[in-house]
């Protein structure tokens, strides 16, 4: 992808650097896409989304402004002014925020979006499903000229292998609650509704939804006081890479710590796991269990499970 990027479509000259546009949403995700495509010998211009998007950003671009998440026409605008072809998603968008009270008029849309979203929101004949509405945002992308790739391509390190991350393996009773877990967190991707479960027993104990991962996580430790449960967060069978690609990071683990969380088992080659030493560290010190388990669920080879 990065060789597709430095090509003629990139509007580059042999003084210029090619140009790639980044949407920036939640968490440290943007950024550590943005260096990468720094080091990688891009410009990036970035749109950082207001009350989601980190300041920081600025400094790790060569163009930061601030954008409304309703403001699909200025972002296109903005690309297309400044000779952008190439954009990339990062980070989370707050969807809970879609149903605060009047919502509608603290986004202020602008017409484009009114446009994009009519049929979601004003007449609704479609859903309102995560990758409903960040496809129809690609598709009206696509129609102004603007390619979107995933930002995996850009920093494809992020991606977890299939291994065992920590130096504990789960244990017998956390083997089995992550493979009834991983069914579980299948079935509730492919309806598009979340990505993580938490299960003790073979007992789901919560399941996401548009709260995100955390606040499942926490739901789960108040629901289940004696702990020692395992999380399980999974791609949608249906996973589209330009967006939504499941992620965790230390803020997950320390959520885990708080709540009583023992296991986490995630899907290796389709999660992002940031800053993932500190991560790993953090996991050991605590005694959590981290394992990137295959496509079909299985577990690697030198997860060797211990006595319960």
């Amino acid at each position: 992808m990065l060789g597709a990027l430095a090509s003629p479509t990139a509007r580059t000259t042999p003084q210029a650097r090619p140009r790639v546009g980044l949407v920036a949403g939640w968490g440290r995700y943007p950024i550590l896409v943005a260096e990468s495509l720094g080091r990688a010998g891009f410009d990036v211009f970035c749109l950082g989304i207001k009350e989601h998007a980190d300041p920081a950003l600025a400094t790790r671009c060569a163009s930061f402004e601030w954008v409304g998440v309703a403001k699909v026409g200025r972002m296109v605008r903005h690309f297309q002014r400044h000779d952008v072809r190439d954009v990339t998603l990062a980070g989370k968008i707050h969807k809970s925020r879609l149903f605060n009270r009047w919502a509608l008029a603290q986004l202020m849309p602008d017409w484009r979006t009114l446009r994009v979203f009519c049929q979601h929101f004003i007449f609704a004949t479609k859903d309102r499903q995560d990758d409903t509405l960040l496809l129809a945002v690609v598709n009206d992308f696509a129609s102004a000229g603007l390619t979107v790739a995933p930002a995996t391509n850009f920093a494809p390190e992020l991606l977890v292998k299939f291994r065992q991350l920590t130096r504990r393996a789960p244990n017998q009773a956390e083997r089995r609650d992550a493979i009834f877990g991983w069914q579980a967190a299948k079935q509730l991707g492919g309806l598009d509704i979340g990505q993580s479960v938490v299960i003790k027993s073979q007992v789901a104990i919560a399941v996401e939804a548009i709260e995100g991962t955390d606040r499942c996580i926490e739901r789960a430790g108040a629901l289940c006081r004696q702990g020692h449960f395992t999380v399980v967060k999974v791609a949608k069978p249906q996973q589209d890479m330009r967006f939504d690609v499941p992620t965790i990071g230390l803020g997950t683990l320390q959520t885990m710590v708080q709540a009583g969380g023992s296991c986490l088992a995630i899907e290796a080659g389709r999660t992002i796991v940031l800053d993932e030493m500190e991560v790993v560290e953090f996991a050991d010190q605590h005694g959590i269990s981290i394992v990137a388990l295959d496509a079909q669920g299985n577990f690697p080879t030198d997860a060797t499970p211990a006595a319960a």
